[in-house]
Order: C-alpha cells, then structure tokens, then sequence
C-alpha cells in the first residue's frame, strides 16, 4: 500500500503529465496555439499563482477590438480546463483568471460569459466539484464552490444592474423605487455570496486562497457602497410607498441591517489574515427607531387596507421580529464593541455627507 508521502508525489507527476501532454496535443491540434498553451501553463497543477505573461496572453484574446470568435474560443478554453479537473489546485486557478479579467480587462466579457451561459451550461457551475485526494484538498474544494458561486452572481448583477460595480460608479441613490429594488434584491443576492467565501480553518492559511480573497474583499466596499446609498435612497421614500412595495422595501431594509453586520465580521477577519486593510471601511449603524416607524407603518397600512377588504401579507413580513433568512439580526452591542472603526447613524446623514458620497465612492474612514 502507498505511503501518504508517495501518494502525493504520484498526484504530483501525473499532474505534470497531463499539463505536458495538453502542451503537446495544443502544439499539434490548434489554430489558437499560443492561447491554448497560456490557457494550460496559467493554469496549471503547480502550486503557483498563475504567471503574469500567461495570464496576459489570455487577455490579449479577449480586450475590446478583438474579435468575437476569439473571445468565445478563449471562454470555451477556460470552460475545458474547469469541467474536466478534479483538481483544486487547476480550478482555483482558473476561477481566478477569471475574476482577474473581469477585474482588469476593458472587454465584453461579462457579456460573452452570460450568453454563453445561456447557450450551455453554466461554465462556473462548479456544485458539484470535488477534490478527493486529500482531506485539505476537500476543504479547499468547499471553498473554490463558493468562489465560482460569487463570479456567477456577479454575472448576475452585471446583468441586472447592466454596470460592472466594480468599473462604474453605483447610481442606486437616484433610482425610481421600482428600479431601486430591483438592483438592490441583485446587490443584496452577490453580497451574501460574497460573504459565503469566508474562509475557514485550514482554508484561511492558504496562500492562493488568500489571493483570490484579497480580490473579493476589494470588492465588498463598492458593493455596500451602493446598497448603503440605495438604502438612503429608500428610507426617503418609503413612507410613500403602497402597501406591497412598502412590504418588499422592508425586508430589503431589514436584510441590509443584517448584512452590515455580517460584512464587518467577514472584513475584519480579512484584515487580521491580511487580505484586507482597514483604511477605507467605516461601519454603519442602522438606527433602530427607524426600523421600528418602518414596520409600525406597514402595521398601519395593512390594517387600514383590510378595512377596505382583505389582504394576503405573510405575518413575518410585517412583523417586528427582527429576522433574515432564518437569523437573528446582532444587536446594536455588536458595533459598541468593535472601537476601532468609527460608527455612523442614518438619522446624522444627508446625501450631501453621505459616508458613500457620490464622488469618493468609496466608504471612508
């Protein structure tokens, strides 16, 4: 029986083997021979980021002026490499490649991803990826699923929102409510996936880990910047609203609450690990009696609406139960105890001092 240390060198050749025989049949088979050969060689079994003179060839393929058929060949290349590896080491990798270019490239990317999504198979639909050959390579697969779940919501968003959050400035303080729901049930949706990519355990000291989560804790301001500005946005029309949108409206409220809280976990865990700095994150407190006139309003209304005839609104929509997709809501304890960061309430701010204002667009410290 092979020894553990064998085992591992073993998974280690063969992973060579089959970088160096992709490299081989490339040589031989394509017509997009020095893309293909970047495609493998970024993402290959070594334990290494992907190199920058591969992941630039790749670019190249797919920046604005390029032709289309290039940059669905480089999209179904990526595509390849991700359906077939049981690897974590090639998946991680690819994903980040990915998430680099969506990052960096002045392309239609985004676009191309989701149409091709809609023609096929989700290419980062990785639910059913795993990696067996070790117990750290479980966990690291764990992880790579939620990663993939994050950059396919945020194909979603691009499409809700039609603006990359992280290449344009958010307009959710100007939208008309209808719109402003909308993009912030999307906003709300890649924040909670953002979060789900908190580390754990072993997954924490993993260096290329680490580097996919410097990346989405870049992100995570832009996006709480604009559901904080969306936020203001709706509380300044919500006592306006007819009774099923001031219903909606204040569950999106109250799940913003929630998320406040989550996000300074997720953020503070990545400054201790070094994947984040504190520099430009401020936490926010929701004022509680401004949740308690929101759901006193929609009490009121509802009562008044049966009056007229009757109404079908879930209890727990309109209750005061201070619950999220099954969870408590923190108390305001929570941002007491953190002393580092600086707190700020609703009621003090105007658009104008906004903490998110429209021209840092950025939350400020």
């Amino acid at each position: 029986m092979l020894g553990a240390n064998t085992q591992k060198n073993l998974r280690k050749y063969i992973g060579v083997i089959k970088d160096s025989t992709s490299v081989g049949l490339v040589k031989v088979n394509s017509d997009y021979k020095n893309l293909d050969i970047a495609v493998v060689k970024a993402t290959s079994h070594f334990k290494v980021l992907p190199k920058e003179k591969h992941v630039r060839t790749i670019f190249d393929a797919i920046r604005i002026g390029q032709k289309q058929t290039d940059v669905l060949y480089c999209i179904q290349a990526l595509a390849r490499r991700l359906a077939k590896t049981h690897n974590w080491v090639v998946a991680l990798k690819t994903l980040i490649v990915i998430h680099r270019a969506l990052r960096e490239v002045e392309s239609t990317l985004s676009e191309e991803l989701i149409n091709y999504g809609r023609h096929t198979s989700k290419m980062l639909n990785l639910i059913h990826f795993r990696d067996e050959s070790s117990q750290d390579a479980w966990e690291y697969s764990t992880w790579i699923r939620s990663y993939a779940l994050f950059l396919e919501e945020r194909l979603e968003c691009f499409h809700v929102l039609n603006y990359d959050i992280e290449l344009a400035p958010s307009n959710t303080r100007f939208l008309d409510i209808t719109v402003l729901l909308e993009h912030l049930s999307a906003l709300q949706q890649l924040l909670f996936r953002l979060l789900e990519c908190k580390p754990q355990a072993v997954t924490m000291d993993n260096f290329m880990i680490q580097h996919a989560l410097k990346m989405i804790s870049g992100e995570c301001l832009n996006i709480f910047n604009a559901i904080y500005n969306g936020t203001i946005n709706l509380t300044e029309k919500f006592f306006e609203l007819q009774l099923h949108t001031a219903v909606r409206s204040l569950d999106i409220y109250k799940k913003a609450t929630d998320q406040m809280e989550k996000l300074s976990e997720f953020y503070e865990l990545c400054i201790r690990i070094g994947t984040a700095t504190g520099e430009n994150f401020v936490k926010i407190e929701q004022p509680l009696m401004m949740l308690e006139n929101m759901e006193t309003h929609v009490k009121n209304a509802a009562a008044s609406a049966m009056q007229n005839g009757p109404i079908l609104i879930m209890d727990q929509q309109i209750s005061s139960s201070r619950e999220v997709e099954g969870e408590e809501f923190g108390s305001n304890d929570f941002w007491q105890s953190h002393p580092i960061q600086k707190s700020v309430s609703l009621d003090s701010l105007t658009s104008e001092d906004s903490p998110c204002s429209k021209e840092s667009n950025i939350l400020i410290s």
